[in-house]
C-alpha cells in the first residue's frame, strides 16, 4: 500500500465538526477522535514538530482516515464516545477512561428536592436528565440553574444540620429552604421551572433574558447586557440538540454522493438509537450515474451475502426506482420484513443529513487523492496531445444576476489539485450589463497582463466556461498580449446541459468533440470547471450583498421584521443565527420546523 497522502487529504477536509477514525494497513482501527474543526484537528497530527512520542507512533501507522461530519460538536463528542466503547481502539485506551455518561439528577422524595450531577446506576428516586456530553457541561448547567432558579445542590446531611443560611444564600445562589426562608409552594415552583428548563421547554426564560439584555443595552449598561448575552449563549450550549441520540430501533443509513465520474457511499450503523460507527465505500462508475442509480447497484451487492446482517430498516438519501423490488429481495434474504425509505423525520432525518454531508466530504477528499489526480492528468495529456503532463491549469467563469454585480473567477489547479492561494476574482466594471463576452475579455486582459509582466506563472492549459465565442475572445486576448504556448479549451455545456455531455472546443483548431462519460480527462475538466463556477458565484453573491448593504436575514423568504427580531434576540447576532442548527432554530416562537429548515438552507446555500 502506498504511503498515506496526508497533505492532499487534509487540504480537502471540511471545517465543520465531526469524528475522525484512523486505520492501519490491515484496516484495523487505531484511534477515534472528535473535532470542532475537522480540518484543523486532523491537520495537527502531521505537524513537523511538537508531537508527543505516542502521537508520533500513532501517525507512523496511519494508512487511512475516515471522517463523519456532525451538525454540532456535542454530536461529535457523543459519537466519539460510542465508537470508543464499541471498538476500543488501542490508542484511545491508553489515553481515555470508560466513564458512563453524566446526568443531572433531580430528587423527588425530599420535601425540598435537590439537584446534582449523577453517574452510574440510577438507583435514587427522582428524574434523570441527559445524557450530557461531559461533566463540564453538567457543571455549567448546574451553575446556571443556581443563578436562575436557586434550587439547593447541597448534600442531604449538610442540609439537615443547618441552623443558619450558608454562603450560597448570601451570594444569591440558593433560596435557603434549610432554614425556612422560602415556602414549600415557592420552592416547588422553582423546582418545576428547573424541570421545564431541563426538558427543553425554556422559551419563557430565553424571552425574559432577551428582554433584560435589551433594557440593559438601552440604559447603556453594556457590561450587564454582556452578562445576559453570555447567559443566553450558555443556555443555548446546554440545550444543544443531541442529534446522535433520541430515537429507537436498529437501522442502516446509506448516503450516496457523485461528482466528476466518482461515487462515495457512506454507511451509518445505528443500533439501539445510537450511531455506533460508519464505513466509506467508493464503488466504481462507468457512466455519469445519479446517487439513486448508485444505491440501486450498491444495495444488493452490499447486503446479499452470508456475513452481512440486514437491518429491518434501511434509510437512503436517494430512493432507487426499484426500491420495492430491492426491499422484497432483502426481506427474503433476511427472512423478515425489510423497509427501504427516504422520507424520514426528526432523529432519522438528522442521521440521514449527517451521512449525506459525510459522503460529500469524503468524496471531495477522494477526488483530491494524488493517484486519482495523476491518472486524470495523464488522460488529459493524451487527449490534448501535450508533450508533457500539464503542471498548471486555469479556468475562467462569469457570474452575475441580470447583469448586476458581475464577477469573473479564475481558479488554478496543479498536480496536487486546487491551488487556492492562486485563485483570483475580478470585479467587472464599465461594460453593458449581461455582456459575458466583454466581461471575459476584461478578466483575461487583467489576469494575463500581470502574468506577462512576471507577476506569476502562465498556465499550460486555459479552460474557458463557454463555447466558440468565449474561446475566440480568449485567443484574441492572448494574441494581443503576444502570449504563446497556452492550450485554450472551451467547455460548452451542450444542448442537454447535463454533466457528461459537455462539448470541448479547441482554441487552436476550432475542433469540437465530446468525450465518453467514463473519461478521466473529462472528469478533471468538469472538476476544474465546477470549481470556477462555484468561486464565481461566491464572489458575485458577496459583491451583490455588500452593494445592497442588507442583513443576510432580510433575504430569507417567510422571515419578516418580527421573526428577525426574535432570531436576533435569541442568538445575539446574524452570525449566531448562521451557526445555529435546525433544531435550535425551530425552538424560536413563530418558527415552524419547515421554516427552520428553510432558514438553515438559505443561510448555508452556495
Amino acid at each position: 500500500m502506498s504511503a498515506f497522502d496526508h497533505k492532499a487529504f487534509v487540504k480537502t477536509l471540511t471545517t465543520r465538526p465531526g469524528v475522525y477514525q484512523m486505520y492501519d494497513e490491515q484496516g484495523q482501527l487505531l484511534y477515534v477522535g472528535k473535532a470542532r474543526n475537522l480540518k484543523n484537528r486532523v491537520g495537527s497530527y502531521f505537524r513537523a514538530r511538537g508531537l508527543t512520542d505516542k502521537t508520533m507512533a500513532l501517525v507512523s501507522r496511519i494508512a487511512d482516515i475516515q471522517v463523519t461530519v456532525t451538525s454540532t460538536e456535542v454530536d461529535a463528542l457523543l459519537l466519539e464516545n460510542n465508537l470508543i466503547k464499541n471498538h476500543q481502539p488501542p490508542y484511545n485506551i491508553l489515553l481515555r477512561d470508560d466513564k458512563s455518561y453524566p446526568y443531572i439528577f433531580l430528587s423527588s422524595q425530599d420535601k425540598f428536592p435537590r439537584i446534582d450531577l449523577h453517574r452510574g446506576a440510577k438507583r435514587r428516586k427522582g428524574t434523570y436528565f441527559g445524557p450530557y456530553p461531559s461533566a463540564g457541561a453538567v457543571r455549567e448547567s448546574l451553575h446556571f440553574l443556581q443563578k436562575v432558579f436557586k434550587v439547593r445542590q447541597c448534600e442531604d446531611s449538610y442540609f439537615r444540620n443547618r441552623s443558619r443560611p450558608c454562603l450560597q444564600y448570601q451570594i444569591d445562589r440558593c433560596s435557603a429552604p434549610c432554614v425556612g426562608l422560602v415556602s414549600e409552594q415557592e420552592y416547588a415552583e422553582q423546582v418545576e421551572h428547573t424541570s421545564l428548563f431541563l426538558r427543553g421547554k425554556s422559551q419563557e426564560l430565553l424571552v425574559r433574558l432577551a428582554d433584560d439584555m435589551e433594557r440593559a443595552a438601552a440604559d447603556l449598561a453594556y457590561e450587564k447586557a454582556a452578562v445576559y448575552r453570555d447567559q443566553i449563549s450558555q443556555l443555548q450550549q446546554v440545550q444543544a440538540s443531541q442529534g446522535i441520540e433520541g430515537a429507537s430501533g436498529d437501522l442502516d443509513i446509506l448516503a450516496a454522493a457523485t461528482a466528476h465520474g466518482r461515487a462515495c457511499v457512506q454507511v451509518l450503523f445505528v443500533r439501539g438509537a445510537r450511531v455506533l460507527g460508519s464505513k466509506t465505500h467508493y464503488p466504481p462508475l462507468k457512466l455519469d450515474e445519479s446517487p439513486a442509480q448508485v444505491l440501486s447497484a450498491f444495495l444488493p451487492l452490499y447486503y446479499l451475502n452470508e456475513s452481512r446482517a440486514v437491518p429491518a430498516e434501511i434509510i437512503v438519501n436517494a430512493l432507487p426506482e426499484d426500491a420495492d423490488t430491492l426491499a422484497e429481495a432483502l426481506s427474503v434474504h433476511a427472512q423478515r420484513q425489510v423497509k427501504i425509505r427516504q422520507r424520514v423525520r426528526e432523529a432519522r432525518a438528522r442521521w440521514l443529513k449527517l451521512a449525506t454531508q459525510t459522503a460529500e466530504t469524503n468524496l471531495v477528499s477522494h477526488l483530491a487523492d494524488k493517484q486519482t489526480i495523476l491518472g486524470r492528468l495523464q488522460a488529459l495529456q493524451d487527449l490534448l496531445d501535450l508533450p508533457e503532463t500539464p503542471e498548471r491549469m486555469e479556468c475562467f467563469d462569469i457570474s452575475h444576476s441580470a447583469g448586476e454585480a458581475t464577477v469573473a473567477s479564475c481558479v488554478v489547479f496543479d498536480q496536487n489539485g486546487p491551488r487556492k492561494a492562486d485563485y483570483r476574482k475580478f470585479n467587472i466594471e464599465g461594460i453593458t450589463g449581461g455582456d459575458d463576452y466583454a466581461a471575459m475579455q476584461q478578466a483575461l486582459e487583467r489576469r494575463y497582463k500581470r502574468l506577462k509582466s512576471g507577476e506569476g506563472a502562465l498556465p499550460d492549459v486555459l479552460f474557458i466556461d463557454g463555447g466558440k465565442g468565449q474561446v475566440a475572445q480568449a485567443m484574441a486576448v492572448l494574441e494581443d498580449l503576444q502570449i504563446s504556448g497556452v492550450e485554450v479549451i472551451g467547455v460548452a455545456k451542450g444542448t442537454t446541459r447535463k454533466a457528461g455531455f459537455e462539448t470541448l472546443v479547441s482554441g487552436a483548431s476550432g475542433r469540437e468533440r465530446q468525450l465518453p462519460g467514463d473519461s478521466g480527462a473529462l472528469h478533471l475538466i468538469q472538476q476544474i470547471r465546477d470549481e470556477a463556477h462555484r468561486f464565481a458565484i461566491t464572489g458575485h453573491r458577496g459583491r451583490r450583498d455588500k452593494a445592497r448593504q442588507r442583513s443576510v436575514l432580510e433575504d430569507i423568504p417567510g422571515v419578516g421584521a418580527r421573526r428577525r427580531r426574535e432570531l436576533l434576540r435569541h442568538f445575539g447576532s446574524a452570525r449566531g443565527v448562521q451557526n445555529a442548527n435546525v433544531d435550535e432554530l425551530k425552538k424560536i416562537p413563530g418558527i415552524s420546523a419547515t421554516l427552520a429548515q428553510q432558514i438553515y438552507d438559505h443561510l448555508h446555500a452556495g
